[in-house]
């Protein structure tokens, strides 16, 4: 899209007395292909193109978009929106556009539209061979190879005109075990910000191997009886409950409007010493990160939580004024058909210093919470109700039986000051995160962790 006609755009914004006019453009191709029952189930590739035109009036955001290069139209597209304002135009002083460059903190090797689809259905077949074979228990399994490649244009009023380029890849593995009418279904999602190296550098087999065998064990295992006691919470996707009960009332989209319970919390004791709380755009490679943020600034580590004080929020350009605090970085959406807010990238609890045999030695009856699941929230109140895919019971300072049926019940807000141990094993995960603007690309992690008290649901 040519510079003239993005600076025509906020020029007009400008015009109409907008406080900030903004241009986001996006080209992105992407590509999936599924396997399932020993076959490609689907394979698809296709290519998107969009504008994205927002307009700020104080914290009033007005956003439209069209798949239209014309010109024409998008300067009709900017007036209907500053006219739903009532707004007469008034010739404002002319802006000018100053191109930057983007750093590239991540490397991509191999673009995945430059491998061939049979390269793909190679590692896919490879996947759901290892874990047929694993045992005559294994009824299904399901695996994707996902790709998507991303380039976007961003210029404001402010002058900003910046590219970048996002690459990404992920690898999804099922695994269905069943043995005398009983079911369950264990999984891999690895995924990187990477081109189809990350394929080739993945170890496909193990993946299949560790699904599969969370697969049989937790058929076999017997149901848990649940209630309040101490659970040992796994490393990884167990920071899925931080990002989803603490981290989305920590983003300034819920602080503005009141609908946190971290409202008016700043510099406040919220946790333990051992407790302390990151999210870190600039991770090399990692699945969530980015360069810059869909607002155009360029992305940074911030502390969320330190040694048991809440130090910031994640907040977009709005957010920022509205709260009071600075811009993090933070601005993303799902694509050219939201408006940005702010969000999380790569969110986790940083490593402490205790074992995990510290931490289940302390414990006398209660759960070891492995590898977690899906679960639900309540974002204004931090309720959430999380399923355990592996868990083992622990008794008496060791870990017991496997068992299954558990699911952790509790306040966000509420859980945090029971947080008294924190591992020294942080490992992060790929996730998708879907909120008022769209779902995007976000990593979760934490080392292992002791939580003192907690609701465990059970059978």
């Amino acid at each position: 899209m040519n510079q003239s006609t993005i600076e025509k755009i906020i020029q007009l914004g400008l015009d109409y007395k907008a406080d900030f006019a903004e241009v986001y453009v996006e080209e992105s191709r992407g590509s999936s292909m599924n396997f399932k029952d020993n076959k490609v189930e689907s394979a698809t590739a296709g290519t998107d193109f969009g504008i994205g035109i927002r307009l700020i009036y104080g914290s009033e955001v007005l956003y439209g978009y069209t798949s239209s290069e014309d010109e024409k139209s998008l300067l009709e597209l900017t007036s209907a929106l500053a006219k739903t304002r009532n707004i007469s135009p008034a010739q404002a002083a002319p802006i000018s556009l100053q191109k930057s460059t983007v750093h590239e903190n991540h490397k991509i090797i191999k673009a995945p539209s430059s491998v061939k689809s049979d390269l793909k259905v190679s590692l896919l077949q490879t996947a759901n061979d290892a874990a047929r074979k694993h045992s005559s228990l294994i009824q299904q399994v399901s695996v994707s190879a996902v790709d998507s490649d991303k380039k976007i244009l961003i210029a404001n009023s402010e002058g900003l005109f910046v590219e970048d380029r996002r690459v990404r890849s992920r690898f999804t593995i099922g695994v269905t075990a069943k043995d005398k009418g009983e079911l369950f279904t264990a999984s891999q999602t690895p995924g990187a910000l990477k081109g189809f190296e990350f394929f080739e550098g993945l170890n496909i087999e193990e993946h299949a191997r560790t699904a599969a065998d969370r697969a049989l064990l937790m058929l076999k295992a017997g149901y848990i009886k649940g209630g309040k006691m101490p659970v040992i919470m796994g490393n990884a996707f167990g920071g899925v409950i931080f990002h989803e009960a603490c981290g989305h009332p920590l983003e300034t989209e819920a602080i503005r409007k009141k609908a946190s319970p971290f409202t008016d919390k700043l510099n406040k004791r919220i946790g333990q010493d051992c407790l302390t709380a990151i999210d870190d755009g600039t991770i090399e490679n990692a699945w969530g990160s980015i360069n810059i943020d869909d607002e155009g600034m360029k992305t940074k580590k911030t502390t969320l939580i330190e040694n048991g004080f809440l130090k910031s929020f994640l907040a977009d350009r709005v957010g920022a004024q509205e709260v009071g605090v600075e811009r993090t970085g933070s601005g993303r959406r799902q694509n050219y058909q939201y408006s940005p807010v702010a969000r999380m990238r790569n969110t986790y609890i940083a490593p402490g210093d205790s074992t995990l045999e510290d931490m289940v030695s302390s414990v006398e009856n209660g759960v070891y919470a492995k590898v977690m699941g899906g679960g639900s929230v309540n974002p204004a109140t931090g309720e959430f109700n999380f399923s355990v895919q592996e868990a083992y019971e622990i008794e008496n300072g060791k870990i017991g039986r496997p068992v299954r049926g558990a699911t952790l019940i509790g306040k966000g807000h509420e859980i945090l000051p029971e947080i008294s141990m924190v591992g020294n094993d942080l490992e992060l995960a790929a996730g998708i995160c879907g909120a008022s603007s769209g779902s995007v690309p976000v990593t979760v992690g934490q080392p292992s962790l002791k939580v003192d008290n907690i609701l465990v649901g059970g059978r």
